[in-house]
């Protein structure tokens, strides 16, 4: 798909880390954006930056999604693109014995299912709701109708410990970007997903440097964190090459996760 002004994008998570690259990335290239998020300052300002526009989304709720399309679309009509970047981590062991009581505890169901419904269900909602407004839209050059990215993780592939919740959220990302490309093979809608590895995103910079640090070294080249620009440039990629359909592409520099 030819980026331009004429053509419309949806960013879920888009106020900061890797769905704010996307925004930046984007509106760079004169697509008009929306940012889907539950941080409205932070939204807001990246907005006003970008001459997009913000909408409170959660992505938990069909009716608030349904309403972040419908305000999105009455500024900017029917997007082309979605780029499903909103998501949570919780670092849990399935269950363990706590050091300081030597209580046995187990990891809560209601967190557990929490981040299968943001990152997971989550997903599956903003898309759905996305692919049914794109199959309105007249095909483009090659029967194109729209573009759908999500974002799991190399998580989904090796994940660590206390990652159970959240490697399984993002392998379900993973396990339906097939099946949802072919569910659409027939009316011009891709769909694509990319396994990020250690990026350089607002998450990890509340960690100490040192640790950052010891993280980065992981990687075995280049060896250091990714930059958020650099899957911006993988997602634009993803946009903008019509022959990439069903795929999920790790974006990691040759990182494979350790168990802890």
């Amino acid at each position: 798909m030819k980026l331009s002004a004429d053509i419309a994008a949806v960013v879920t998570g888009g106020a900061s880390g890797l769905g704010e690259a996307v925004v930046r990335r984007l509106a760079a290239d004169g697509v008009k954006v929306a940012i889907f998020d539950m941080n409205a300052e932070r939204g807001e300002a990246v907005a006003a930056e970008v001459g997009g526009i913000f909408c409170a989304v959660d992505v938990q709720s069909d009716e608030s999604v349904a309403a972040g399309f419908a305000r999105a679309r009455g500024v900017h009509g029917q997007e082309r693109i979605l780029v499903n970047c909103a998501g949570v981590s919780k670092g849990i062991k399935t269950a363990g014995r706590d050091r300081k009581t030597g209580e046995i505890r187990v990891f809560p169901s209601e967190s557990f299912n929490q981040v299968i419904q943001i990152n997971l269900v989550g997903s599956f909602r903003c898309l759905s709701q996305s692919a049914a407004g794109m199959l309105t839209l007249a095909p483009l050059e090659h029967g194109e109708r729209g573009v759908i990215i999500n974002t799991a993780s190399i998580a989904a592939q090796d994940g660590q410990v206390g990652q159970s919740a959240y490697a399984a959220s993002k392998a379900g990302v993973v396990g339906m970007t097939l099946p949802i490309a072919r569910d659409f093979m027939g009316d011009g809608i891709r769909v694509n997903t990319i396994l990020p590895g250690l990026f350089a995103t607002p998450m990890m910079a509340g960690l100490p440097g040192s640790v950052q640090q010891s993280l980065a070294g992981t990687v075995p080249f280049p060896q250091r964190l990714g930059d958020p620009q650099e899957y911006a440039d993988t997602a634009r990629f993803l946009v903008t090459n019509s022959y990439m359909n069903g795929e999920s592409v790790r974006l990691d520099g040759a990182l494979r996760l350790a168990p802890r």
